[in-house]
């Protein structure tokens, strides 16, 4: 076991989250190349964007460390864990939200949460602890009895939320939290997530330069599977022209 293995535990390292390393990380579906020898480093407690237009494989990379794809090449590790031979201990230091909440309409909030706690292994006291906080900092009291498919759609996306954080993970990933949601919402959601700095690793996947730029210390930017570019937000974000990056531009280092 690795020191960054001992140290993040089944929840956060000591310094607010767990790293996530790809090495020349490749996926193919047969003769298409969606992911194309992707090395980068997120660290522990940063928060760190995901950019590219639809296709540039950031749905893939996401998919890959998080378990639910297996590389073609290259590895992936979560705290020092590959996904692919170590999934119980990457899925107790992950939280994902979809971009398309992946909720039960015909469930009240505080019994979806329940279920997903207790997939997450929660029992007992410590599940009844976790749905109590989750609808606590998310402001869900006023509907934990209501079924979620009758939920606004801001409201949906709390949930969906709430549901990523009640194991207390040490990573969160997040695809898209604001689209589709209203100016209120969306600044609710990203009030949220901005208060995750430095106590969990997020990684952010998102159309929005506004939003990547409010939420991100580091972004990279996929184009057609490869690394156009990665750096410091203000820095590559910051030009004249940024979507010119999602045209392409392969990264020079």
């Amino acid at each position: 076991m690795t020191n960054e293995q001992a140290a993040a535990g089944p929840g956060r390292a000591a310094n607010g989250g767990v790293a996530v390393e790809a090495r020349e990380l490749t996926r193919r579906f047969g003769s298409h190349t969606a992911l194309d020898a992707i090395s980068l480093r997120v660290e522990s407690g940063e928060a760190f964007g995901l950019l590219g237009a639809n296709g540039a494989g950031k749905t893939t990379f996401m998919r890959l460390v998080t378990g639910y794809l297996l590389p073609s090449s290259g590895t992936v590790a979560v705290g020092g864990f590959a996904p692919a031979t170590h999934a119980a201990e990457v899925h107790a230091r992950l939280g994902f939200v979809a971009e398309t909440s992946r909720l039960y309409p015909d469930l009240r909030v505080a019994g979806f949460l329940r279920f997903a706690g207790g997939a997450r292994g929660l029992t007992k006291g410590a599940l009844a602890a976790a749905v109590e906080s989750a609808i606590e900092r998310f402001h869900l009291g006023g509907v934990a009895s209501r079924l979620i498919g009758h939920l606004s759609k801001g409201f949906q996306q709390r949930v969906s939320l709430a549901q990523a954080f009640l194991h207390d993970p040490a990573l969160v990933i997040v695809d898209e939290p604001t689209s589709g949601l209203d100016p209120i919402q969306q600044e609710e959601v990203r009030g949220i997530l901005a208060g995750l700095r430095g106590t969990r690793t997020l990684i952010l996947c998102t159309h929005d330069l506004t939003e990547a730029r409010d939420l991100t210390r580091r972004v990279a930017v996929l184009h057609r599977g490869k690394l156009a570019a990665m750096g410091p937000t203000p820095e590559v974000l910051g030009g004249e022209d940024p979507l010119s990056l999602f045209r392409g531009r392969e990264a020079s280092a």
